[in-house]
């Protein structure tokens, strides 16, 4: 199985900068996409950025030119840069990984979430 550890949340000022790390470890034989959802009290999760296995990145339109997302395969870690952080941001931010997985004589495809990380932006 693949066990995801989040870092990197907080409290910080509007306008201010956070980066979230999600390192995921396990019987991993290779990682496609990789991605951060956020998810404030009494709303849903949303989709806040992805990244390919090939680095090709999305983004949600909200966050365009102030985060961006990065992974380092060989940490199989997916990174997120959060600039000019707004107190609407303020959320609990999920990390997903889309992971192949090594079971015995084969591998099979699962998607995995973090346990979250709380950011907290005051204005």
């Amino acid at each position: 199985q693949v066990h995801l550890v989040e870092s990197g949340g907080g409290l910080v000022q509007a306008g201010g900068s956070l980066r979230l790390s999600c390192a995921a470890s396990g019987s991993i034989f290779s990682i496609n996409a990789m991605g951060w959802y956020r998810q404030a009290p009494g709303k849903s999760r949303d989709l806040v950025a992805t990244i390919t296995g090939g680095g090709t990145t999305r983004y949600v339109d909200s966050v365009k030119g102030r985060f961006t997302i990065s992974r380092d395969d060989a940490k199989n870690t997916v990174y997120l840069q959060m600039d000019s952080l707004k107190p609407e941001e303020a959320a609990v931010y999920y990390c997903y990984v889309d992971v192949w997985v090594k079971e015995l004589l084969r591998i099979n495809q699962y998607n995995y979430w973090g346990q979250g990380t709380q950011v907290t932006v005051s204005s």
